[in-house]
């Protein structure tokens, strides 16, 4: 059995679900997207091909097996997106959720049902139909459960809006003794640049006491400044609009002074140095073009 344990985000490693891009099925079109990043690509012919975002998550494998964390990867599903793996599940302390994703991509969850076969079955749990959670908005940080959503009246017309009030409410009642926080997080369903996916894509912690955030992706200054109390402002590393964009808080910890990041993020990845950070930088920009980068990839069971 899986003694599945995660508290939070940077401690050290031992156990994860990796995506895999093999057999990724062709480019989609454009009523297909998702989301506005992979419009843009779509749209514009430069969406990633297969051979690109195999190197890719390969190279992210490699740097998994350098720390000789236990990797498991989905069974293969003939010409279907599997990257992901953050959206379609997530442990919390040692329950395994089951995300209620969009409805197109249940087959990704039956992909990892032979990991889910080796949980204890009491701690496996699948929200009632109403709850709308993914993992890339849940996001642990020891006593505190932080959660993206999007409040606004209009949430129903958003496929980028992934995670509910209701999704929220669901997880403050099966932890009681957790302090659940939600943050409203900007949405836009035709500029990628305006579009906080999944609260990964504008606040991250790492390390022991640091993170990376983007103001702009909360929808209510006060959300950003909980964050900014909590942290502090001198342990915030603030990206810009670009680098929102390009996914620079979507890093993964493997340990609390080792971080993997895409090579471009020059700027993020001096500070993450000048901070003792150990960085392992990889080859992710053509995977950033779905508007998933290092996180989103990944689903961690187990933690020290």
């Amino acid at each position: 059995m899986l003694k599945l344990n995660v508290k939070n985000e940077t401690s050290r490693l031992r156990a994860v679900v990796l995506g895999s891009a093999i057999s990724n099925g062709p480019t989609p079109k454009a009523d297909e997207a998702y989301d506005p990043k992979s419009l843009e690509h779509i749209l514009a012919n430069t969406y990633p091909v297969e051979s690109d975002m195999i190197i890719e998550t390969e190279a992210f494998n490699s740097v998994f097996q350098k720390y000789d964390v236990t990797v498991l990867r989905p069974k293969m599903i003939e010409n279907y997106n599997q990257i992901f793996a953050r959206d379609i599940g997530f442990v919390i302390d040692d329950v395994f959720i089951k995300s209620n994703i969009l409805p197109d991509r249940e087959r990704e969850l039956d992909a990892i049902q032979f990991v889910i076969d080796q949980i204890n079955p009491v701690k496996v749990i699948r929200p009632p139909e109403e709850v709308h959670i993914e993992g890339g908005d849940v996001m642990l940080w020891n006593d505190y459960i932080f959660v993206g959503t999007y409040k606004g009246s209009d949430y129903a017309s958003y496929i980028t809006a992934r995670t509910n009030m209701h999704g929220v409410n669901f997880l403050k009642k099966l932890f009681p003794n957790k302090k659940v926080k939600e943050f409203d997080l900007v949405k836009s369903r035709i500029e990628a640049r305006d579009n906080a996916l999944h609260l990964d894509c504008c606040f991250q912690p790492v390390g022991k006491d640091k993170g990376i955030i983007y103001k702009r992706g909360f929808r209510e200054e006060a959300d950003y400044m909980f964050l900014v109390d909590l942290f502090g402002k001198e342990n915030l590393f603030h990206i810009t609009r670009d680098e929102m964009y390009n996914m620079n808080s979507n890093v993964f910890s493997i340990d609390t002074n080792v971080v993997v990041s895409e090579k471009n993020f020059t700027r993020l990845n001096n500070w993450l140095r000048a901070n003792g950070f150990i960085v392992e930088e990889i080859p992710y920009a053509e995977i950033a073009k779905q508007e998933g980068l290092l996180r989103c990839s990944t689903l961690p069971l187990i933690r020290d």
